[in-house]
């Protein structure tokens, strides 16, 4: 596979999958109305797909508008879904006060295993028996993950090394220089355990790497254990409930007429 290629196109190289929505509303040409609209400022609620990067839903929503000033508020990783704010023209101005609002999951962290992007972009490895661990194990590990936290970022992130994003080096198996950051999660619910699966909630400030708190809790645990399923479901006030997906944005756009 072609190590060069963004996520998207090798995903779609190694599955033959090329994405729902990755076409529809091509076709679709907006009023000049619409375009001056969104180039005078507007805030979009989006739900993120599986599988796509938060720049192919930029491009994707730069494509249909034609206009060259949009933006995401917050990286959400590919193999993410969930809210995701897209600013257009003026409003791009406001995308760091949204950045720095807090955010809230919703996922799964699978024990036994690691990987090396602490999430399935890359495959599970270094296997463990997880047979022995309790809940009562699990509760008391979580609690170590609450209030103001250290962690250090996954190689497969949106950080940027000399001006280039690490999941782009990681990805060509080149070195990386990773530093410890600072977190804070307000909330660390567990909310069901099917073990070897743990399905949890998290509240937490701008920056956190849902990813590493999996891949520590795992190494805290002595078992190992990485993301297995993530969804954003609220930025500040702003929450998922409110939020559409790319086709029903895509809808509202078209003339009442339109089929």
């Amino acid at each position: 596979m072609n190590k060069k290629g963004t996520y998207r196109q090798k995903y779609i190289a190694k599955t033959g999958d090329v994405l729902s929505h990755a076409s529809s509303g091509m076709r679709l040409t907006v009023s000049k109305e619409i375009q001056d609209e969104y180039e005078e400022g507007k805030m979009l609620l989006l739900d993120k797909p599986l599988h796509w990067t938060s720049f192919d839903v930029v491009n994707k929503v730069r494509a249909i508008l034609r206009i060259k000033k949009v933006g995401h508020a917050g990286t959400l990783d590919p193999l993410a879904t969930g809210l995701l704010i897209i600013c257009t023209g003026k409003y791009t101005k406001k995308i760091n006060e949204y950045m720095s609002k807090g955010k809230e999951y919703t996922g799964s962290i699978t024990l036994g295993a690691v990987t090396a992007s602490f999430d399935l972009e890359t495959t599970p490895e270094d296997h463990k028996d997880y047979s022995s661990i309790q809940v009562s194990d699990i509760e008391e590990a979580i609690k170590k993950f609450q209030g103001d936290i250290l962690q250090l970022p996954p190689k497969y992130s949106a950080l940027k090394q000399k001006g280039i994003p690490l999941y782009e080096l990681a990805r060509k198996g080149m070195e990386l220089e990773l530093h410890v950051r600072k977190a804070n999660i307000s909330a660390f619910e567990i909310v069901s355990i099917d073990m070897p699966v743990i399905h949890f909630r998290i509240a937490c400030s701008t920056g956190t790497y849902i990813r590493s708190i999996a891949n520590d809790l795992g190494e805290e645990l002595g078992c190992g254990g990485y993301l297995s399923s993530l969804s954003r479901t609220k930025i500040g006030d702003m929450q998922i409930e409110n939020a559409l997906t790319i086709d029903n944005w895509i809808n509202q756009l078209k003339p009442s007429t339109e089929e």
